[in-house]
């Protein structure tokens, strides 16, 4: 049977559902396209920004690394430094306090980190819809078929592949179609949420090597730690000589 033959064919619903898929395709190819592009060039622009963030790790000025940041404004370890760096500078110009600043900058860095995160998960939950409700989509289009195939069965009072040969074409390209949406929008799905991680463990080590820094945090702290527990070990520090004074 040709396609325009099948397409001939093919019901109302049948073909609700073979358009469905077909648009679903299309807004799953564009979406896998649009995130390769971001995400290779947010891993471009963050590759040509760590020589810039490591010459201001090993004792560089941070007026160099603030006004470096425009340059590499895709980078997701830029957005990262830049909401750190920017909060001390406007905290060190108030000339506020050191300990008040490490909470304050320590607050921004996780924002950041937060806003980073949001902004390049943006549209993978409707990929990850995509792929999971294409294949029910078509098993539904496959049901309409079997069912325009019995009432042609019906309607011709016999059977025979000629009869029900449309109804059966039509339920298999809608088995078919659903895969076929669902395969790429699964893979694009699985590929964006492992770079993520990796995104996501950087962005955890340069706001560690910020703060180090910046505040002159021990040497031995282990890139990539939890900024939470790191800012709630330091507050108790803050508060001993308090302690000791009220002791004598």
């Amino acid at each position: 049977m040709r396609l325009t033959e099948l397409l001939r064919n093919v019901g109302v619903f049948g073909g609700a559902v073979m358009c469905c898929l077909a648009l679903l395709s299309i807004v799953s190819v564009a979406m896998i396209v649009e995130k390769y592009r971001r995400f290779r060039a947010a891993s471009r622009q963050s590759e040509l920004f760590k020589p810039v963030f490591k010459k201001f790790l090993q004792g560089g000025n941070p007026k160099e690394l603030i006004d470096a940041l425009p340059r590499f404004q895709n980078s997701y370890v830029a957005q990262v430094v830049a909401g750190g760096i920017l909060e001390y500078d406007l905290l060190r110009q108030r000339g506020g306090d050191p300990a008040a600043s490490f909470e304050i900058v320590t607050s921004a860095v996780r924002d950041s980190i937060s806003e980073t995160l949001i902004q390049l998960k943006r549209g993978l939950g409707f990929l990850a819809t995509i792929g999971s409700t294409a294949p029910f989509i078509g098993l539904f289009g496959t049901v309409v078929g079997i069912i325009n195939a019995f009432q042609s069965i019906a309607a011709a009072g016999s059977g025979g592949m000629a009869v029900v040969s449309g109804g059966i074409a039509e339920a298999l390209v809608s088995t078919a179609l659903g895969i076929f949406v669902a395969i790429p929008a699964v893979v694009g799905f699985n590929n964006f949420t492992g770079r993520m991680e990796n995104f996501h463990v950087e962005m955890n080590r340069a706001s560690s090597q910020l703060v180090n820094r910046l505040f002159k945090a021990p040497m031995g702290m282990e890139p990539g730690v939890d900024l939470v527990r790191t800012s709630a070990a330091k507050a108790p520090n803050a508060k001993a000589p308090e302690v000791a004074n009220a002791a004598r």
